[in-house]
Formats: structure tokens, C-alpha cells, sequence
């Protein structure tokens, strides 16, 4: 017997079905077909509140804790990661933040990824350690063997990217979540650059995955936020430790602009996927472009590895490349550009650009090129995909003129 799709059961739904309305309610006051923005800082208590969880996070009841618009936010993003339970929170970084003040403590060892985002690195390389004592090695996840070797009696914790920023690394995540449960610690993985349907590491043995809502979840590049995701277990003590007691809640109206925009995400990241495929294909063919590192071309040394984990959906829309020339040549590049916006971020609509250095300790662990030329980061958008192509063409022959 066929299941019957039920737009109230997340379960029976595809994925794109579950985009449209995992989370999403009729207003019981309204009639509004869809769970309006909710700008509230409390709700109404019950005639006896005395027996009341005030640190309680299930039922709306101080904004801190729990709302509308964030409980619904959350109940989406469960559907759509194939997850539990999830928690929602105020930025990428606070939903990091989050991870690693629950699940540590003084004396605990962690291993981390040792290409990871610039907040990452400095929470691990400074911060955790000189503030808390918790110690950290960072190690080459495209390596099993390393990271099998740098386990310690007091390793609480594994964390990688699944694509990593900005060298585009990919992480195995079975063999390391094995590598993690034999050690008897977590796996967590932050994939803002493999968003579902894309990838969902809980499926592949992640304990907790990590979003930056702020990027492809969103789309629109007009709203900030975070996610966490797992087992309930773990999910119920963020909520409680880092969001309730820390407070770094998302806002009613991010969480409502981020719900709307995560309907999109199946149509958009279809196209971000097939843009960058094309556009990386065209500046590895082009002899002015120094290399470009992208998981999707044959010649990028995980290029199989992101084939199999990513079971061909495809390998992201992030990509980073430099131009046959010094850093003034990179700015060349990236001023001679007309359609691509210098900006940071990713993940949004337009697709963005921004020129980064070469130097500086978090690059030791980058490949050779990168060291030397410096990198642009290129977050591929959703303009037609000539434009894009006909604005690179125009920007190297501007730079190389």
C-alpha cells in the first residue's frame, strides 16, 4: 500500500513537499494558512503557573526559551536534516559556540579539522584553551590515520566541515564518526556548505550537525541565524546550556524571514549546484586562472571521496581559485568584476566574491597555492549561469590586458 503524503507528518513527505510545510501551521487566531511573525517577548501563562518549567524550551513561553516563530523554525529544519530534534540560535558562530560550551569542559581534548572557519579555529587555537583549559589538536581529517592517532583518553569531541573553508577539503564523514564512536566521543560536523538535500550527515554517523542558517538555508542574504541538530538527548541539553543559560536566541524575525526562506532551498541549491559544476570547469580550463580547488572537478584530491559521500546530488557551490599573479592582480580581478559582488558571506542569491590573503597561522595547514597566490572565495549565486560565465571571461581579460 502506498504511504499517503500528509503535509502535517513530515515523514510522508519528499523533500521538497517538506520544505513547504514541515513547521508550518494555520493560525488558530487568524486563519492565516501560514505561521505568521509572532514579535513577542512573553506569552500568556495558564491560571496556575506554579507548575511551570521556567527554563522549559517545548511550549512558547519567554522568547529566551521558546516562540513561535523558533519552535516552528525548528520542527522544519528537523524534517529537512532528517534529525530529532533541533535548536535554533542566533548566528552560525553562536550555534558552534554552542556545540562545544555543552559538550566540554576543563580537561577535555577535542580534535579539529585543521582547514575550519576563521571562528572555529580561533575558539580551539585561543580562546577554549586559555579560558576554559580545554585542549585541542588540530589534525588533517582527509587523513583516517592521523586522526585515529591524535584520540586521547580524554578526547570528548570531533569536529570537521564537511567541505572545508576555504581550501574546499571534504571530510569522511562514516570513517571519522567510526573513528569518534570507538574513542566514545561525538561527531559534529558544521555543514553550511552541503545544506540538505545536498548531504545529511546524521545519516552517515554524526552525533550533531551545525548550520549557519545565514547562508544557503536562508538564501537571501537578509537574515542571520544558526542550527543545531541530533538525537533528542543532546539537542534537549544546547537547548538548555547554551541557549536558555547563555541566551543567544534567534530572533523572531530572522527565524520567520529564514522559515521562508528554506522553501526555496530545494529549487535554489539545484541551481547553485549546476552554475558552480560549469563555472569551475571554465576557469580550471583557462591558463590565466593559477588552479582552482573545487570538489566537483576530476583533479581535486577528494574528488571521489565527495562523489561517493554526496551520492552525485552534487559537490557544493563554494569554490576557490586565484589568478596567475600577485595579490594586486587578485584586486584587479575582482574590481574588473560586473555581475559577482565583493562581499563576504555565501550561500545568497548573488553570488559573492572576496580576495584573502595568503598568510597568517590558520593558513600552515593550506595547500602550497594557496600560501602563494592568496585565494578568492566564490560563492556561486543564482544569476543565469552565461552571465556569470561572459563577467569571469571580462575580468581576466581586463586583468591580463
Amino acid at each position: 500500500m502506498t504511504t499517503r503524503p500528509d503535509k502535517h507528518d513530515p515523514a510522508t513527505l519528499a523533500f521538497a513537499t517538506q520544505a513547504v510545510h514541515a513547521g508550518n501551521r494555520i493560525d488558530p487566531g487568524s486563519g492565516a494558512i501560514r505561521t505568521p511573525l509572532v514579535m513577542a517577548n512573553s506569552y500568556a501563562l495558564p491560571d496556575d503557573p506554579s507548575t511551570i518549567d521556567w527554563s522549559g524550551t517545548d511550549v512558547p513561553l519567554y522568547t529566551r526559551n521558546s516562540g513561535v516563530n523558533q519552535l516552528a523554525l525548528q520542527e522544519r529544519l528537523a524534517a529537512l536534516d532528517g534529525a530529532e530534534d533541533a535548536v535554533v540560535l542566533a548566528s552560525g558562530v553562536a550555534a558552534l559556540h554552542a556545540v562545544f560550551f555543552t559538550f566540554l569542559r576543563t580537561g577535555d581534548h577535542a580534535i579539529i579539522a585543521d582547514v575550519t572557519y576563521e571562528a572555529s579555529w580561533r575558539l580551539f587555537a585561543e580562546l577554549l584553551p586559555e579560558k576554559y583549559g580545554i585542549e585541542a589538536t588540530f589534525v588533517d581529517v582527509s587523513d583516517a590515520a592521523a586522526v585515529a592517532a591524535a584520540v586521547r583518553p580524554n578526547t570528548r569531541l570531533v569536529h570537521v566541515e564537511t567541505i572545508g573553508n576555504p581550501t574546499t577539503k571534504v571530510a569522511d564523514i562514516p570513517t571519522l564518526a567510526r573513528i569518534a564512536h570507538e574513542a566514545g566521543a561525538l561527531l559534529s560536523v558544521d555543514s553550511t556548505f552541503t545544506p540538505p538535500p545536498l548531504y545529511r550527515p546524521l545519516a552517515d554517523g554524526a552525533d550533531l550537525v551545525v548550520h549557519s542558517l545565514t547562508k544557503y538555508i536562508n538564501g537571501h542574504g537578509d537574515a542571520m541565524g544558526g542550527a543545531v541538530l541530533g538525537r533528542s538527548e543532546l539537542i534537549r541539553r544546547v537547548k538548555s546550556e547554551a541557549m536558555v543559560d547563555v541566551g543567544g536566541v534567534i530572533s523572531p524575525f530572522n527565524a520567520w524571514l529564514i522559515q521562508r526562506g528554506s522553501i526555496t532551498l530545494p529549487l535554489r541549491l539545484r541551481q547553485h549546484l549546476a552554475t558552480a559544476e560549469r563555472l569551475a570547469a571554465v576557469l580550471d580550463a583557462d591558463p590565466r586562472v593559477a588552479y582552482v580547488a573545487y570538489p566537483g572537478l576530476p583533479t581535486h584530491p577528494q574528488h571521489e571521496l565527495a562523489t561517493r559521500q554526496f551520492g552525485g546530488r552534487g559537490y557544493g557551490a563554494m569554490m576557490a581559485f586565484a589568478v596567475d599573479g600577485d595579490g594586486e592582480a587578485q584586486n584587479r580581478f575582482v574590481s574588473s568584476l560586473r555581475v559577482v559582488t565583493s562581499a563576504v558571506s555565501l550561500g545568497h542569491d548573488e553570488s559573492l566574491i572576496v580576495h584573502v590573503g595568503g598568510s597568517g597561522p590558520r593558513t600552515a595547514a593550506y595547500p602550497e597555492e594557496f600560501r602563494r597566490y592568496g585565494h578568492l572565495r566564490f560563492s556561486v549565486g543564482l544569476e543565469d549561469a552565461a552571465d556569470l560565465e561572459a563577467d569571469l571571461r571580462a575580468a581576466l581579460d581586463a586583468t591580463f590586458a
